[in-house]
């Protein structure tokens, strides 16, 4: 059985994951209008993997005898300045759902929910896995500086990263 405080943790961590999707769609959309194909396919990709995230946490919640609650999102950003402006934007929000996990897994060690905990252990490196991969492309973002043809090559090269997470994820 879920313990109350856990369920009422795991719930807000399901809007967080449902407010990443968004954030990422937000983003694709801005990327495409901008004519940027590989972020856009990119961030298309990564807002199908933050669903997939939160479904887990639903399945998860409900298996435990608990109740996934599907909550009101706040409205993501729809324009970011630059290319640079959104993976920064993209970066702290990582860090932001990475604090949050950790925030989570603590809650569990508290009341000694070691089942939840365990099951945590999964977003834990999957947060690891994507801070790096944000932090990656800035670093790339950064040497590429002001250079249209960097712009172009980065945007065809994006296209081939994709974050395979070590767990596959059952909707």
């Amino acid at each position: 059985m879920l313990i109350k405080e856990v369920e009422k943790a795991l719930n807000e961590q399901i809007t967080i994951e449902a407010e990443s999707s968004q954030i990422y769609l937000a983003m694709a959309s801005w990327a495409e209008v901008k004519g940027l194909e590989g972020v856009a396919e990119f961030m298309y990709a990564q807002s199908d993997e933050e669903r997939q995230h939160m479904l887990k946490l639903v399945k998860y919640i409900n298996e435990r005898g608990g109740h996934a609650k599907v909550s009101q999102l706040n409205a993501p950003s729809s324009s970011f300045g630059s290319f640079k402006e959104m993976f920064e934007t993209l970066f702290k929000h990582e860090v932001h759902v990475s604090e949050s996990i950790n925030e989570l897994v603590h809650i569990c060690l508290q009341v000694k929910d070691y089942a939840t905990h365990n099951f945590l252990q999964w977003y834990v490196a999957e947060q690891i896995e994507e801070e790096a991969v944000a932090r990656n492309i800035l670093d790339k973002i950064n040497l590429i500086g002001d250079d249209k043809g960097g712009l172009y090559l980065f945007d065809n090269d994006i296209k081939q990263l994709t974050v395979q997470s070590s767990v596959q994820i059952q909707p």
